[in-house]
């Protein structure tokens, strides 16, 4: 489908039409089917959009939809309209995976602004699902390359905690490889299947940090889900956490702690599970004497902290590094693999690598 839409389900014929009215004045498009078995033909994998039904229908009540969906793809958002006598039921399927339910009698604007809400939160599902297809073409087969003992030790204890589902730190100089050390930690977690959202804290202006990570809830017209309630059930990495400023660290703090986030003009919390890791560069303790990094964060950020070494600590794994790098950028470019001569091994070796993979890679 080319646009997203919401699927909606209701045997009575009155207010499906209204609803249907008013998420198409509201620019939504919308599915209408009076059949939970012929709506259920529709969704797929694949399916971009969310689902709102009714609880109470025949054939088929909306529980049973929301089960049969979630069989198909667990992360496709349902949300249950739902009279006085089921909101036991909502709460139930709540808890089991439904986006939210809407108890009745509702304003529209409240159910436009709940399918807004799933609307792109199922936007930021199939992007995290395409950039981590992605991923994996480009550095899905690839491990975390070098045989000198500090990479061994490395990659053993990244096995060691990958199911742990413990928040981590990694610490290492800008191009050593964090992301990619945060990306094995979920692909070899309980939660590989699901999100991986990633933030470069230093990129994110000042202005919009915060709606950008929390969400905002203000506005019905407005509605965004934040990426770190884009990361639910999944993995959040934070990367360049050190260039957090601390009223902002004192909210992230909140979310680590409580495992739930606030929406920027929200009256609700809402609920969190969801693994950490966080990224920087060495020297977080100096930035936290300088009052630059919460003390708190940091005590809550570094349950286990790895270390990423420089390429100068390690140089016995230049030459297998920068081969496989080499292979890589063959490949990339239609290439053959150049010989690697005695003066370029000579000044790998010597090089001190301010930029580190990132630098070897460019060279490449």
């Amino acid at each position: 489908m080319s646009e997203q839409a919401v699927l909606l389900v209701d045997d009575d014929d009155v207010l499906r039409g209204a609803l249907e009215q008013s998420f198409e004045l509201a620019g939504i498009a919308v599915i209408a089917e009076r059949d939970p078995t012929v709506a259920l033909s529709r969704v797929t994998a694949g399916f971009d959009g969310a689902v709102v039904s009714d609880i109470r229908m025949p054939k088929m009540d909306g529980l049973e939809l929301f089960r049969r969906i979630a069989a198909i793809d667990h992360e496709i958002p349902v949300l249950l309209m739902t009279g006085h006598g089921d909101v036991a039921m909502a709460v139930a399927a709540l808890k089991n995976g439904a986006f939210d339910f809407i108890p009745k009698p509702f304003a529209t604007d409240h159910l436009i602004a709940g399918a807004r809400r799933a609307l792109e939160m199922r936007r930021l599902v199939l992007d995290n699902r395409r950039l981590r297809a992605a991923a994996e073409e480009t550095i899905g087969a690839e491990p975390l390359i070098g045989e000198t003992p500090v990479m061994v030790r490395l990659r053993e204890t990244m096995r060691q905690i990958a199911q742990a589902d413990i928040d981590v730190l990694v610490e290492g100089e800008t191009g050593t490889g964090k992301e990619l050390v945060a990306v094995l930690l979920h692909r070899w977690s309980n939660r590989r299947s699901r999100p991986f959202v990633a933030v470069n804290c230093a990129a994110l202006p000042e202005a919009v940090a915060e709606i950008e990570l929390f969400g905002h809830d203000g506005d019905s017209r407005l509605p965004r889900t934040g990426r770190i309630e884009a990361s639910n059930r999944g993995t959040l990495f934070l990367d360049e956490i050190e260039s957090t400023l601390p009223p902002f660290q004192a909210k992230l703090l909140r979310v680590l702690e409580e495992r739930e986030v606030m929406p920027v003009g929200g009256d609700l919390p809402r609920a969190l599970d969801l693994r950490v890791i966080a990224a920087a560069k060495p020297g977080l303790e100096q930035a936290v004497e300088e009052g630059r990094f919460r003390a708190d964060l940091l005590f809550r950020l570094d349950a286990v902290r790895l270390r990423i070494p420089p390429l100068r600590e390690r140089r016995d794994d230049i030459p297998l590094l920068f081969g496989h790098l080499l292979h890589q950028a063959a490949e990339r470019f239609g290439r053959e693999v150049p010989t690697i001569d005695t003066a370029t091994l000579a000044y790998l070796g010597q090089h001190d690598w301010p930029g580190n993979v990132r630098e070897l890679d460019n060279l490449a």
